[in-house]
């Protein structure tokens, strides 16, 4: 048996990819707490701009593409953890990925690193994986054949709040009280709880001796797909649910239902279900023998589905699906100068309000607190981007208050955010055309000036016809929306001077 311990005998210095993602943004502070050095390589700074432990890591920015750049980042590092797994898809796909971690594994060879640690996926042996699957399974491999020392681990569906996996199978339980669904339902799955993935990926880092093989990680209880979502349901406090297995597969089309109802986009849904076409249980369980189980033993589903219920119910959601890896495209400074023809729908609102509590407002907009004027015409509006689509109006946000760069708040992304004074989203649905939506205030007089700005680019004809089209919808919604974003923020000092009155 190999000594090992969850704590560090010594610090390790450690790189980590993919820090902008579900997991890689969680695992940072976990190794600084487990007292590592931590360096991040990331493409853009920018997004971990507003993270509470950008100070305490080294920032490289370069991507994995670079060979040479990466090599150098890897200087003096003893764990190299790889945490990148693109959900695109298209011809090559899985040659750019091989080909992305083959220069990893030499990049990090020719630094002198001590291990590469890797997450994989759970997987049959012997039958045909989709291609994602196939993907990790293949990017394992190449990890694991290279001169440098790799752990590779090998996990079912992650529950935790704000993964992928945990918002498919809760929307799916909430929506659906009877749900007609493909044969795939009945595959045994053995999920495992995000804090138990952290607490093995920390642990590799301190692992002793060489170490070169793949390790199954799991919560030792194994449900079918639909027994998850029931369980779902029973700890949600939701009536039984009923699934009714069909003896058809059809992975694309329920990829399809899964975009539908759930937030999870349909370029994401179908991966995802495709990799539900097979059992996914752990066939070893050696991670014993090297890495003791956590202190009161592995999370089992219900307690992490009770766990996630309870971080989202208390804003204390640190990463999401839809914050990870997000690509920046931010407003031209200066639209008519870079040749763009923009459309701008500009209102301003002026009220006897504390500029403070109009802040308050703009930074808790969308998600549940929805969007000031006309519901019906925003989800309207929000499930005809679902059926082409897009990413509609099920995102959410991560936390009911707060916002930081490069989040979601429904289909919008934070693009900029000067907290007290402007927050700009840029639209994620689908338009013939790139949209933004500012929200700003600042003092007037004795209140307040709220000043909203649509902002438009088309993309040829259509992009000048859905603009047209659209504009007896915007001479509804915007003109409401600034009465009411101010209204709201009255409501605020009403009831913090009621508070204050004795």
């Amino acid at each position: 048996m190999t000594e090992t311990s969850s704590t560090p005998r010594s610090s390790r210095t450690v790189l980590v990819t993919g820090a902008t993602g579900y997991i890689g943004g969680r695992l940072v502070p976990k190794l600084l707490e487990a007292g590592h050095t931590v360096k991040v390589l990331v493409r853009s700074p920018d997004k971990i701009a507003g993270v509470p432990w950008r100070d305490q890591v080294e920032v490289v920015e370069s991507s994995l593409d670079d060979g040479g750049a990466l090599r150098k980042a890897l200087d003096g590092v003893d764990v190299f953890y790889y945490l990148v797994h693109s959900m695109a898809a298209g011809s090559g796909f899985e040659a750019k990925e091989q080909a992305m971690a083959r220069t990893a594994a030499e990049a990090a060879a020719a630094a002198g690193v001590g291990r590469i640690v890797y997450l994989g996926g759970l997987h049959p042996t012997g039958v045909e994986l989709s291609t994602h699957m196939r993907s990790r399974e293949a990017v394992g491999k190449v990890f694991l054949d290279s001169p440098v020392d790799a752990i590779v681990f090998q996990a079912g569906v992650v529950i935790g709040s704000g993964s992928a996996s945990f918002e498919m199978i809760r929307h799916l339980s909430e929506t659906l009280p009877l749900m007609p669904a493909p044969s795939w339902v009945r595959n045994r799955i053995e999920a495992i709880a995000v804090r138990d993935v952290l607490y093995y990926l920390v642990s590799a880092a301190s692992l002793e001796g060489p170490i070169n093989r793949t390790f199954d990680i799991g919560c030792r209880q194994v449900l079918t797909y639909a027994g998850m979502m029931k369980e779902y349901a029973a700890e949600a406090g939701l009536p039984y649910r009923v699934v009714l297995a069909l003896p058809v597969p059809a992975p694309k089309l329920a990829g399809m239902w899964v975009a539908l109802t759930t937030p999870i986009p349909l370029s994401m849904a179908v991966p995802l279900v495709q990799s539900l076409q097979h059992d996914a249980v752990s066939d070893e369980h050696d991670i014993d023998e090297f890495i003791p189980q956590p202190e009161g033993g592995l999370t089992n589903y219900r307690t992490a589905v009770a766990l996630a219920l309870g971080k989202e119910r208390d804003g204390q959601v640190q990463t999401t699906w839809a914050n990870a890896g997000a690509a920046a495209d931010p407003l031209p400074s200066d639209p008519d100068w870079a040749g763009h023809k923009v459309y701008i729908d500009e209102r301003t609102f002026h009220g006897d309000v504390d500029p403070a509590h109009v802040w308050t407002v703009i930074e808790g907009i969308g998600g549940r607190n929805g969007w000031y004027s006309l519901p019906l015409a925003w989800q309207v509006r929000g499930w005809l981007d679902k059926l082409t689509g897009g990413a509609g109006l099920l995102r959410g946000r991560r936390h009911p208050h707060t916002l930081a760069t490069g989040e979601v708040v429904d289909w919008w992304r934070v693009e900029r955010i000067d907290r007290g004074k402007l927050l700009r989203l840029r639209a994620e649905m689908r338009a013939p055309g790139r949209a933004w939506l500012e929200l700003s205030v600042e003092p007037d007089g004795t209140g307040s000036r709220y000043r909203q700005r649509a902002i438009f680019f088309p993309k040829g004809l259509s992009g000048r016809l859905y603009w047209l089209a659209v504009l007896p919808f915007h001479s509804l919604i915007f003109p409401a929306m600034a009465r009411n974003i101010t209204t709201a923020a009255q409501k605020i000092a009403d009831a913090e001077h009621a508070e204050q009155t004795p």
